[in-house]
């Protein structure tokens, strides 16, 4: 009942308020369009990856590292690493082209069940803590100027960053554009102060402040473990590598402009990020650097002057355009996981006016968390994709033939995930590590007494549930495509 007044409300609204999303010369049909170009996919990259740590947290590589040398190094080598990583998350993009991420790569070679686990880890905790993260980072830098000389109150900063959830929901449930136009502004936003720095930073060099980078090698540490540790802080940094591969379903031309996004995207932010570091350099020894409670802060006190302000601006800027980025795909994965059968049904279906997949976004913002201690224990899933490789083979013969990248590639990342997997724990092991296994392994209860044997009870409380829903929101279930 609930679906057929909305499929003939959107016979009677079509046209005129069909929004700004759903504007095309083809037919419509009741899916998610493809409305993000060449440009889009760079900046919702760029400006992902691009949040707040760079501007925060490169003294935890530093502080892992030890000096100049080794932590300028890890941050070129996590910027490869990333781009490998996306080069093979590239080749499974264009030949699986599903939306959803690691979901669908994971349904394909291994089946539902590790499919489900990843979606149960990733929806529950991981991508809610780090949104979370992302979005009070950002409270905290927009509220700082009006704090001069002490912390801003925690009340204010929950109150931004509730703000900013709300504006960032909004904005992604009426419109895809609108949420892709957003996001190139603020990437664009977010380069102005990255090319401040940057410049800020040569010109320095140039003046001849070179004295911070003498011995840089010195009072170095290596050891698997320091190394290790100094590599995930880096890689928490170039975090959303991988976005593109939630919304394939959405990008024009996802053969071309998907490789093509990652090709341009991730090595112009492994740039950025190592001119920014050796400006900071520049104006700050390690130590200072280590003190420093926000270092982009302190850089720009040092080198911008009266214009100092501009610093946590932007930053903020920076953040907000993280957490837009994060909210746009993440979305995508409940409503894939939701077309699966591996969430509830509503959750996949979209809006009828819009053709967004607002049910997805709302429930995905609605479970943010402040956990950001699980965050870094995701790496196993990560794993189990470079692994594909040596499964997809055997599941698509076509594999070798149309394979465009070197088999060395994953061969290397997979090496390197099993490093980055196993050197924390063996070198200090902690209770953390179990209470994640147990949570992931938790999530064979829920798949078994849901997905599994389907129980009618939770069917029968759920239906009543989803009508209103669909009536609320004006959501029907998308229209199967055959490719």
């Amino acid at each position: 009942m609930g679906e057929e007044s909305l499929r003939k409300r959107k016979g009677e609204h079509s046209g005129k308020e069909d929004g700004q999303s759903v504007q095309s010369h083809e037919p419509q049909t009741m899916n998610l369009q493809k409305q993000v170009g060449l440009i889009s996919g760079i900046c919702m990259i760029v400006g992902t990856i691009i949040g707040s740590g760079i501007f925060v947290s490169p003294k935890s590589v530093l502080a892992n590292a030890g000096a100049v040398g080794p932590c300028l190094t890890i941050w070129a080598a996590c910027g490869i690493l990333a781009t490998l990583g996306a080069l093979c998350y590239a080749e499974l993009g264009t030949m699986i082209t599903k939306s959803g991420g690691e979901y669908p790569y994971l349904m394909e070679a291994f089946g539902p069940i590790p499919a489900f686990l990843f979606s149960w880890t990733s929806l529950l905790v991981t991508k809610p803590s780090s949104f979370a993260i992302i979005c009070l980072s950002f409270a905290e830098y927009a509220s700082t100027p009006f704090y001069p000389g002490c912390d801003p109150p925690q009340v204010v900063i929950k109150c931004l960053a509730a703000a900013a959830i709300v504006v960032i929901t909004i904005v992604n449930s009426l419109s895809v554009k609108l949420g892709s136009y957003l996001q190139n502004f603020l990437t664009a936003a977010k380069m102005i102060i990255v090319t401040i720095i940057i410049v800020s930073g040569i010109v320095l060099l140039a003046q001849g402040k070179t004295e911070n980078f003498e011995d840089s090698f010195k009072d170095s540490k290596i050891s698997v473990s320091s190394i290790g540790l100094a590599f995930y802080n880096g890689l928490w940094a170039y975090d959303g590598w991988n976005q593109l591969n939630y919304i394939t379903e959405e990008l024009k031309n996802p053969y071309r402009n998907l490789p093509l996004s990652i090709i341009i995207g991730i090595p112009l932010v492994t740039v950025c990020y190592v001119l920014i570091n050796i400006s900071y350099f520049t104006v700050m020894t390690s130590t200072e650097l280590l003190q420093s409670q926000a270092v982009a802060v302190t850089f720009g006190d040092r080198v911008l002057y009266p214009a100092s302000w501009i610093v946590p601006l932007f930053v903020a800027f920076s953040t907000i355009g993280s957490a837009n980025g994060t909210c746009f795909t993440a979305g995508r994965l409940v409503y894939v996981a939701g077309r699966e059968g591996h969430m509830l049904k509503v959750l996949s279906y979209i809006s009828v006016k819009r053709l967004t997949p607002a049910p997805a976004i709302i429930f995905y913002v609605s479970i943010y968390s402040k956990y950001r201690k699980i965050i870094n224990k995701n790496s196993p899933f990560s794993l189990s994709i470079f692994l594909l490789f040596f499964q997809l083979p055997h599941l698509i013969p076509e594999f070798f033939k149309e394979r465009n990248i070197p088999i060395i590639i994953p061969v290397i990342v997979t090496l390197v995930s099993i490093l980055l997997v196993l050197a924390p724990i063996i070198s200090a092991p902690e209770l953390a590590y179990l209470y994640c296994v147990l949570f992931i392994l938790s999530g064979l209860i829920v798949y078994v007494l849901f997905v599994h044997f389907k129980f009618n009870w939770p069917q029968k409380i759920s239906k009543p549930i989803t009508m209103h829903l669909q009536m609320l929101l004006e959501v029907v279930p998308a229209e199967e495509v055959t490719e």
